[in-house]
């Protein structure tokens, strides 16, 4: 058995005058159109929620020695020191 809810919503003019002509050209009433409007944004709303992420690893469950994930800058002062050598100016 289908529910069908009756509610009131306000729209300035313009916009209702949009969703007048844009329910006759796709002969609907107003309030079959903006129900389909609806549906159609949610539907739409829904399938943009991102994967979920999964970590690819390359080899092994750990990080490498004397890495600390908890400290990323820490890789790139390493990364650093090991493209230009050791911090002196």
């Amino acid at each position: 058995m289908l529910c069908i809810m009756r509610t009131t919503i306000s729209l300035d003019d313009q916009l209702a005058k949009q969703v007048r002509r844009a329910a006759e050209t796709c002969g609907l009433s107003v309030s079959a159109f903006i129900a389909k409007t609806l549906d159609d944004a949610l539907k739409r709303r829904e399938t943009l929620e991102p994967p979920p992420f999964h970590l690819v690893t390359v080899r092994g469950v750990h990080p490498r020695p004397g890495v600390d994930l908890d400290r990323p800058r820490a890789l790139d002062a390493q990364d650093d020191e090991a493209r230009f050598g050791h911090g002196g100016r």
